[in-house]
């Protein structure tokens, strides 16, 4: 698990001296992730160490949001007084989000079925 973490830390690294050095408005975790993913999809395969660490994180993913709400909660004047953008945006990104994950199952459905018939 030290060395999945490490790993991790690693690509959030260079996603941050990236962003940092280019000037990029997008944050280095993210980079750091994309870069990760793009690692993983060469390789072809996840190994067992980080699918098993990846599994421990995802059951601990709670906690990640605690800092969120602490901030939620040392800023609630300002949500109060900024409530109508931020209930739209919330709104938007979700109805944006719950399109693009069916049109991807769709494609993603679509696909497979067209493969299946092939077989």
């Amino acid at each position: 698990m030290i060395n999945t973490l490490l790993l991790l830390l690693v690509y959030q690294l260079v996603g941050e001296l990236i962003a940092r050095s280019l000037g990029l408005p997008v944050p280095g975790p993210v980079l750091g992730m994309a870069l990760l993913f793009l690692t993983l999809l060469v390789r072809g395969r996840v190994s067992d160490e980080i699918r098993t660490s990846a599994g421990h994180l995802l059951q601990h993913l709670s906690l990640l949001f605690v800092p969120a709400g602490a901030g939620v909660m040392l800023h609630l004047q300002r949500v109060g007084d900024e409530w109508l953008p931020i209930t739209v945006a919330l709104v938007i990104s979700t109805f944006a989000g719950m399109a693009v994950t069916a049109l991807v199952l769709k494609t993603l459905t679509r696909k497979e079925s067209a493969e299946g018939a092939e077989s």
